[in-house]
């Protein structure tokens, strides 16, 4: 049998053998896909490895984070009437991804987050003037208006952890007047918390740090607002 001939019936057999495992060629062609994309899904909770340690010269520190509805009599007035200041002048699934934390800026003392829902979420104050408002599905928070003074700045970031394996990232475009005044009080949406835990725990103790913001082609108008 001449060598061409013999190359044509080795060609067809290979072929034939990978229309014969379609099965195993899809999950072959997803691992190679899948390996080859750097895409950061910010919508889930994400992973810095089960080994990772909190360090604090990383910016790290430990706090107990809270729940609290803003309707709760508890600990919250209702923001209803928060305060309107343009400072930004001066159930969930983890993600496989470990490697999506952003450079550390800074560190901070313990604080309590809570969430919020409804009419809270209008009007954002970070912006003078913006046609666009945070929705349940957003992840962005609101901070203490007044006395927490080393607070992070309208429209850092953060990155809150429950835990190395369950991490989530959040922007500043808020004030919360109805937070006590001095208090290290972040509000976070529903949809950031819950990627925490249950929207039903009370007390979770987590870790917070301030980080780089994400790069143009990363940016998500949708969750975070308008870039600036």
């Amino acid at each position: 049998m001449s060598r061409p001939v013999a190359a044509l019936m080795i060609s067809l057999f290979l072929v034939s053998f990978t229309f014969s495992l379609p099965g195993v060629t899809s999950s072959v062609l997803h691992r190679s896909s899948s390996s080859s994309s750097s895409s950061r899904n910010y919508r889930r909770a994400h992973s810095l490895g089960s080994s990772y340690d909190f360090d604090p010269r990383d910016g790290w520190t430990t706090f107990n984070a809270t729940n609290l509805p803003q309707n709760s009599s508890s600990t919250l007035e209702s923001r209803s009437n928060k305060a309107k200041t343009n400072s930004g002048k001066g159930k969930a699934g983890v993600s496989d991804v470990t490697d999506v934390a952003l450079k550390a800026l800074s560190k901070f003392t313990g604080v309590n987050i809570t969430w919020y829902t409804g009419h809270d979420l209008l009007n954002p104050s970070c912006w003078a003037n913006s046609k666009w408002t945070p929705t349940d599905e957003s992840f962005v928070c609101a901070l203490t208006l007044d006395g927490w003074e080393t607070k992070p700045k309208c429209f850092d970031f953060l990155e809150l952890c429950n835990g190395p394996q369950k991490c989530v990232y959040a922007r500043v475009v808020d004030s919360c007047a109805g937070c006590a005044a001095g208090s290290k009080h972040v509000d976070l949406t529903k949809a950031a918390f819950g990627q925490l835990a249950s929207l039903d725990v009370g007390i979770l103790p987590i870790q917070m740090r301030i980080i780089d913001k994400p790069g143009k082609s990363e940016w998500n108008e949708d969750i975070w607002g308008p870039p600036i």
